[in-house]
């Protein structure tokens, strides 16, 4: 297991949160930094109720809990089927994203232990699925990275690319190759204070990505 990259004040809100009745599932980048790459370090957490049309109490609930703990909770946005909690322990932040997911997973999730306590998490298969489709609809610089880490580890693109449309059905591979192509990385990066050799590597990650995507769909 790699090194884990949440913070804190992350961990203590995994802690305090694993409470929460039902249980929910890790994923995003709060499960790849904190328990299978540890590549990069994350602003928020996932947490995600699978197999649910609406959230029910859970925001309410977790608000308590929360603030029970001793932190300081706002809620920045509420729908029925999502609630995004911004939380802070007077000296750092977190963004906590809680999600009601109509489908079940492609992959079932694992008890793992993070900040202390066992909780669901997403596999790298599940999250790659996610990473993926995501991309589809917003291209943004840490899906392309949290990809290019993902197949870097191993994950396999070809039954990723299969499970992709379990979760969204208007999810083709030629059409997030062209999406893919209109990206460019570059400015985003630099705003970043990116390395020229950082962005160098990244574009080279996405070209990688887009024949690959276009190998997949191309007639035998």
């Amino acid at each position: 297991m790699t090194p884990d990259k949440l913070t804190p004040l992350q961990q203590r809100i995994v802690r305090v949160l694993a409470a929460l009745e039902p249980p929910w599932t890790l994923t995003g980048g709060g499960a790849l930094a904190g328990v299978h790459l540890g590549h990069r370090t994350t602003r928020d957490l996932d947490l995600f109720w699978r197999e649910r049309a609406d959230l029910g109490s859970a925001p309410s609930d977790a608000q308590q809990l929360l603030r029970a703990d001793g932190l300081d909770v706002a809620v920045l946005r509420t729908m029925p089927a999502f609630a995004e909690l911004r939380v802070s322990d007077g000296q750092n932040v977190c963004i906590v994203d809680l999600v009601a997911e109509p489908f079940p997973p492609v992959e079932a999730a694992q008890r793992t232990r993070v900040g202390g306590v066992e909780v669901a998490v997403d596999s790298m298969h599940e999250i790659l699925v996610a990473k993926l489709t995501a991309l589809l609809g917003r291209t943004e610089l840490r899906d392309l990275v949290d990809v290019q880490a993902l197949l870097a580890a191993g994950t396999d693109l070809t039954r990723a690319l299969q499970d992709a449309p379990k979760k969204d059905g208007g999810f083709s591979a030629m059409t997030l190759a062209w999406v893919l192509e209109t990206f460019d990385p570059g400015p985003l990066a630099r705003a970043l204070g990116w390395t020229e050799a950082a962005i160098r590597d990244i574009e080279l990650s996405r070209r990688e990505l887009i024949a690959r995507l276009t190998r997949a769909v191309a007639p035998p």
